[in-house]
């Protein structure tokens, strides 16, 4: 293995014996079970994974698509079936929280257990105590049996043994997404030191913005199968399609995911083709300002992702600034407008228009809906058209973002989406005062002579 590489995974597979009876399982154990008593699950199709010393690299996917399972391989919990696992670098790692706990232990005698299972002996555990207890701040409960404790505190002691080892890898399965706020605030300053320090560290989330904000590269997994690794925008706008059934799977085991200009060509073709420009539209220079306009003029994505079954289609999207001006410049702290055209080839109960702006990393910043607008909830008719707009304030921090369009609804409660454009229009705000994080809150600020 490559000395700057840290976790090589190559022709993973993983699969599980089902059984009906607890019997059967023990038969099977014991060689007695005669004919086969037992359903074959595929957790992990031949995936093949490498990540580098220093990389953080999260996983993704459906319930079910083998995430968990990776993780416990690569970490010693279980064995493959098919396929090696090759780890450089000492693991610390959080699959169920509390895993190897003790539950008559209390918290300190926990501490030594679990950091001598991960390979420290008890005069380096005792150097990292102070460490892991201010980490844990769960005060003298620390010295009850573990199981008088919280869910809470349960899983402030299991994150803080696993983060206060100085592992060279980190491998978390969702434990990011549990404690109070300012516990998982407390995390992810932690995650940001590790990454500094050049740790190496491989998470599974289903919090995309955590994905999007703290991974230099994604991985998909879907069913067993790698869809295919990339930056965490890519992989995440992937995922999305996956979730409501529109991404073209691959056909057949192991298989990967297509190139990014298959990826395009193919979600385009399902959602029915790229409208072309119309030669007779006419050009801004003298058309109503309030007409959508063509593509060619409003400084899209040329490579945006879109898809839909085809029972509608988002003809036309531009920004107007607070005179009515199509632009993509918006000076923050004024009003400005979104606008789509929104044209339906079926009859559609009761479409659900939408927009999304979202950072340069992929963070999904701000964005709503006619439905949660409460603006339109009419069925449409084959053949009809929509012009929808959004008119808000902007308060974003000044900088580059993206939006990106849907039209969406439900049939037969089932989610399903008409036509969506991932990222297909760029916005720059203008700003002369930028505040902290995302947003300016446009507080007063008032300083008077304190009386006594």
């Amino acid at each position: 293995m490559d000395k700057d590489i840290a976790i090589e995974v190559k022709d993973l597979t993983k699969i599980y014996k089902l059984y009906d009876k607890p019997i059967d399982r023990l038969k099977d154990s014991l060689g007695l079970a005669g004919k086969k008593k037992y359903k074959e699950h595929l957790a992990l199709s031949s995936v093949n994974l490498t990540v580098k010393k220093g990389e953080t690299v999260g996983i993704i996917g459906t319930n079910g698509s083998g995430k968990s399972t990776i993780l416990k391989i690569i970490t010693g919990v279980l064995s493959p079936t098919r396929g090696s696992v090759s780890v450089d670098g000492h693991i610390s790692a959080l699959l169920e929280l509390g895993a190897g706990f003790n539950m008559e232990y209390n918290g300190i005698d926990n501490i030594y257990l679990n950091g001598m299972m991960i390979g420290f002996s008890e005069e380096e555990i005792k150097k990292r105590l102070d460490s892991i207890l201010e980490f844990a701040d769960i005060g003298d409960y620390v010295y009850q049996p573990v199981k008088t404790y919280s869910s809470g505190m349960f899983v402030r002691l299991a994150f803080a043994v696993a983060i206060n080892i100085d592992p060279e890898i980190l491998i978390v399965d969702e434990a990011l997404s549990v404690g109070d706020v300012f516990f998982q605030a407390k995390c992810y300053h932690k995650f940001e030191e590790f990454k500094k320090q050049g740790k190496t560290i491989l998470f599974v989330s289903h919090d995309l913005s955590s994905i999007s904000k703290y991974c230099d590269r994604a991985v998909l997994l879907n069913q067993g199968v790698l869809l295919g690794e990339g930056t965490p925008k890519k992989m995440i706008d992937i995922y999305k399609q996956v979730l409501v059934g529109q991404y073209p799977l691959p056909k057949g085991e192991g298989e990967n995911l297509l190139d990014d200009e298959e990826i395009r060509q193919a979600a385009a073709k399902k959602a029915g083709g790229a409208k072309e420009p119309d030669p007779e539209k006419k050009s801004e220079k003298g058309s109503d300002k309030n007409t959508p306009a063509p593509k060619e003029q409003m400084n899209d994505n040329p490579d945006l992702l879109e898809y839909g079954d085809g029972a509608a289609k988002i003809e036309e999207f531009f920004v107007t600034d607070n005179r009515g001006i199509r632009t993509n410049s918006i000076i923050k702290g004024t009003e400005f407008t979104v606008h789509m055209r929104v044209r339906f080839d079926r009859d559609v109960a009761a479409p659900i228009f939408a927009f999304t702006f979202k950072n340069i990393m992929g963070i999904e910043i701000t964005g709503t809906n006619s439905m949660v607008e409460k603006a339109f909830l009419d069925p449409v008719r084959a053949g009809d058209k929509k012009d929808i707009s959004f008119t808000q304030k902007m308060t974003l921090q000044g900088g580059e973002y993206l939006i990106s369009f849907g039209v969406t609804g439900f049939e037969k409660n089932d989610f399903t989406v008409y036509h969506r454009l991932y990222d297909a229009l760029n916005v720059t705000v203008v700003s002369d005062k930028n505040t902290v994080g995302y947003y300016d809150m446009e507080s007063r600020c008032v300083v008077t002579d304190a009386t006594s």
